[in-house]
């Protein structure tokens, strides 16, 4: 990354870290995106097991990886600050916590979840294939969470288009076990919709072993020695990362959870509704990669510039950030509201769920604008390592917002599954605008008197 002067420039730089970012982010959706579809052509009942199990596992893994992903801001403001040996040290110890966090969750999951699916009463297909989708991904999880680390180091130092690469080259791989895995080709098993879970781990441990490989043999990376004596372990430099990332990862968590709640409370309508909802829910945050990438840039830009003391410019990227996010929101929504036939049909070959998936999308367009918002905004905030307050927004907005209006407008206003995805909308625009408010706080108050240039 290089230091910048006018908002060209500053365009420039975002653009050369946000399209890598998101070429990387949609790869990784798309092995969801894979499981989905697949799973839908071999049955509706194996979509709906696999939006269960998405919906549990998504807020775990959001979540708790969120806590890990606290390593891009802090190395980003060491990078800034050409402290070198502290940024060693915070990758070396953010890769203990992944390790350490990942083996609890498989020791969390080895009790918990078969009893979870059982108070849901799903119809027994849908729980044999929600749970064997789970055990699936449970043998990706160490490689996943460390990954996350190792992305987050490579991030901040801006070569994002390295992670852009290994995800390309790890796709194909990914298709193919999803495909074999699933309809039982080529000699494998027929496992239907828990085949996604074993593919996805296969292919997380394909790119943990290339992301290693460049990290460790490759520079700028092998300057930072970041395997070698692996026994550096600094409880100071764990609660830096916690300090951060606890705040971070549970903002993630209560909005992936809300989503989660919100598929558990549909579970009551029929598969068509569960499996409509799903689609939608994947069209969605397949476009939502946008904003997520932009805020990833965003996060890096920020931090590196508030660590290098030159506040204006991170000013700049913060409000840049989000005017592109709701720009681009804006364009997609449309699109996706004016071939919502067209759009549904990659996920079903039965009439009802294509119209009932066609129907929720009409929504898409007010939700993918909020969720731009809110997310570009509390990224900004991220780079200037102000979190404590974006969690308790969220908090909020997710959980005494949006899920309250959902269920009051589905079950008293008649609305149905419907009341649900304008509940959701409104909560994340009242999380977009508190966020964005806090954010001019921080500019204005906190930062104020050491603006420079």
């Amino acid at each position: 990354m290089n230091q910048t002067f006018t908002i060209q420039e500053k365009i420039k730089q975002t653009f050369i870290l946000l399209v890598p970012i998101l070429i990387t982010q949609l790869g990784m959706f798309s092995m969801v995106f894979f499981n989905t579809i697949m799973s839908g052509k071999y049955h509706s009942s194996a979509l709906a097991g696999v939006a269960i199990g998405s919906s549990i596992w998504n807020p775990v893994f959001t979540g708790l990886s969120g806590i890990l992903l606290a390593v891009s801001p802090i190395v980003a403001q060491r990078f800034g600050e050409k402290k070198t040996g502290e940024v060693t040290s915070i990758v070396k110890n953010g890769i203990y916590l992944a390790v350490g966090i990942a083996v609890a969750v498989i020791i969390i999951g080895f009790f918990f979840l078969d009893p979870l699916l059982t108070t849901m009463n799903l119809p027994d297909q849908v729980h044999e294939t929600a749970f064997n989708y789970l055990v699936g991904l449970s043998f990706g999880i160490i490689p996943f969470f460390t990954f996350n680390v190792l992305r987050s180091f490579i991030y901040a130092l801006g070569k994002t288009r390295v992670v852009m690469v290994i995800l390309l080259l790890a796709l194909p791989i990914n298709l193919f076990f999803n495909y074999v895995f699933i309809f039982g080709q080529l000699g494998f098993p027929e496992l239907g919709g828990a085949g996604g879970g074993y593919a996805t781990a296969i292919t997380y441990w394909l790119i943990l072993g290339m992301t290693i490989y460049i990290i460790k043999t490759k520079e700028p990376f092998s300057v930072y020695n970041i395997f070698s004596n692996s026994r550096e372990f600094s409880l100071d430099k764990c609660k830096e990362i916690l300090k951060i990332g606890v705040p971070m990862g549970l903002s993630i968590f209560f909005e992936t959870s809300m989503f989660a709640v919100v598929t558990i409370l549909l579970s009551k309508y029929n598969v068509n509704t569960i499996a409509a909802y799903q689609a939608a829910l994947n069209i969605v945050s397949f476009l939502y990669m946008i904003p997520m990438s932009i805020s990833m840039a965003q996060t890096v830009l920020v931090g590196y510039e508030v660590g290098a003391g030159r506040f204006k410019d991170a000013k700049a990227y913060s409000w840049l950030g989000i005017y592109l996010s709701v720009i681009i929101a804006l364009f997609t929504g449309l699109l996706v509201v004016l071939f919502r036939y067209e759009v549904a049909g990659f996920y079903s070959n039965e009439a009802a769920v294509i119209s009932l998936t066609a129907h929720f999308l009409i929504y898409a367009l007010f939700f993918q604008i909020s969720d731009a918002i809110q997310a570009t905004a509390q990224a900004a905030l991220r780079g200037y390592k102000d979190v404590n307050i974006s969690f308790i927004i969220t908090l909020i907005a997710y959980w005494l917002i949006c899920l309250p209006v959902g269920y009051i407008l589905a079950h008293f206003a008649d609305l149905g599954a419907t009341g649900y995805w304008v509940g959701l909308t409104v909560g994340l625009l009242a999380a977009g605008v508190c966020l964005s408010m806090r954010l001019i706080y921080i500019q204005k108050k906190k930062f104020v008197s050491r603006q420079v240039g």
